[in-house]
């Protein structure tokens, strides 16, 4: 969705409203220790009732619901790093101890409909994946998360830190892009073609929510004022330069389209440039 000063979500809201606008909501209210049943309350209501920081939760909530939307420096800033640690911490064992067990159930099935040689290959190229998922996240909580709760309140982290594990889902959200496009194009579906379509809506949801993670690092953890580009912003930086398509440049790099789309957007809120002729003259004026 994109964001206006009409939808931002705001404390005044019934919470069942803005939960109604994208359900995908529903899926982190437990990552705050909200249960759904809040009847008429509203956003403010219902964190008091939580203990929850109702500033941090709108945040959370807007990035995840607004694709443009980007917090403020003295949003950010009044953030405490904690909180982002925390909802990180609950991010990973949302994926590593429901979403993931639950996308292998199905495809389990799926797999065993395909016959001997494909089941083997597609358990393979999961358990392959599930294991980079977990990897990712001991490295993640060990180096990054481990590091904030150390600092004191208000001191700035690294880019250099931050930066590294933000990029680091990118490989991951290409190997589950991956996984759909073989599920929904080459597995045959005549048997399982409803579990097929369930396992293929759990990894795009999944997908969606890796993408919003990424971004609560790089928007809440990274000081705004070392945004300079990436070396994979620049790459894509350049080739829009020269007019290649999404769909081009995702091919030229082995990345997924979705992720050129992420980098695209990144770069023009880093830049300020949005059109493509502005940043083919940025990116001569920085050579």
């Amino acid at each position: 969705m994109t964001v206006s000063k009409r939808t931002i979500f705001t404390s005044r809201m019934k919470m069942a409203d803005m939960i109604a606008s994208n359900y995908d909501l529903i899926l982190m209210l437990p990552r705050f220790g909200i249960p759904l049943g809040f009847g008429e309350k509203s956003v403010k209501e219902v964190c008091r009732e939580r203990g929850v920081d109702e500033n941090f939760f709108l945040t959370v909530c807007n990035i995840y619901s607004f694709d443009d939307y980007r917090p403020d420096d003295e949003e950010v800033a009044a953030i405490d790093h904690r909180l982002v640690v925390e909802h990180l911490q609950a991010s990973h064992r949302y994926y590593i101890e429901e979403r993931l067990p639950h996308m292998q159930h199905h495809l389990d099935h799926v797999a065993e409909s395909a016959g001997d040689q494909s089941s083997a290959v597609l358990k393979k190229y999961f358990a392959d994946y599930c294991r980079e998922v977990r990897d990712h996240v001991r490295r993640e909580e060990r180096n990054l998360i481990s590091m904030l709760d150390t600092l004191s309140d208000g001191e700035p982290l690294s880019k250099a830190v931050t930066d590294h594990y933000v990029k680091s889902h990118d490989n991951i959200k290409d190997k589950l892009s991956d996984l759909t496009q073989i599920i929904y194009k080459y597995i045959p579906g005549e048997r399982l073609n409803e579990e097929m379509m369930e396992l293929v809506f759990d990894i795009m949801q999944l997908s969606r929510d890796l993408e919003k993670h990424a971004m609560i690092e790089e928007l809440l953890l990274m000081p705004p004022e070392d945004y300079d580009l990436s070396d994979r912003e620049q790459e894509v930086l350049v080739l829009v330069a020269q007019g290649l398509s999404s769909k081009e440049i995702a091919a030229k790099l082995n990345i997924a389209v979705n992720t050129v789309n992420t980098h695209r957007k990144s770069i023009a809120k880093k830049t300020g440039i949005k059109s493509v002729a502005g940043l083919a003259v940025y990116a001569m004026l920085k050579k």
